[in-house]
């Protein structure tokens, strides 16, 4: 499975939340509806507006995944932009990422096939036999700007990491 390691500083972003179930592989059913009903009641335009005033590549759209819960099976899914200076609408969820080391995985193809098989290679294919365990942090998707249903669309899942200690 092909990554790249990349260091990122604290960032913060905003946007609007899920809490979500993975019990029956339930959040690659509910996520991408979130998408959908988000995009419908007009909450991606305003995140893509806010975006739109952000020095970043593509004005991307981000999927976090955080909080999530082992008892519960559960996580908050938000669906953000990264946050911008100025006054924001209250009605926005705020979550802080920490500095970290990320393996970052691409997906090609068109939403949400292309992503969600990428998640499901991530832990077989990467944790499994790498140095690497994963890190304290949300995990993130990356959305750049484009035509989602295309062939070659490309965005990315960031998962923090760290090496293991060695068991020498």
């Amino acid at each position: 499975m092909d990554y790249k390691i990349v260091d990122k500083p604290a960032f913060k972003v905003v946007g609007k939340a899920l809490r979500v179930t993975t019990r029956n592989n339930e959040q690659y059913r509910r996520i991408p509806e979130f998408w959908t009903e988000l995009s419908h009641d007009g909450s991606l335009d305003l995140l893509t507006n806010l975006a739109a005033g952000l020095v970043l590549p593509t004005h991307a759209k981000l999927g976090i995944c955080t909080d999530f819960s082992p008892q519960t099976e559960e996580f908050t899914y938000l669906i953000a932009v990264e946050k911008p200076d100025g006054v924001l609408p209250e009605f926005l969820d705020e979550v802080d990422v920490s500095a970290s080391t990320w393996a970052v995985f691409e997906a090609v193809g068109h939403l949400p096939e292309s992503i969600q098989s990428v998640w499901q290679r991530i832990w077989p294919e990467f944790f499994n036999i790498t140095e690497y365990k994963h890190a304290d942090a949300p995990e993130i998707e990356v959305y750049p700007h484009g035509d989602d249903a295309a062939s070659n669309y490309r965005c990315e899942v960031w998962i923090p990491i760290v090496k293991q200690a060695s068991t020498n």
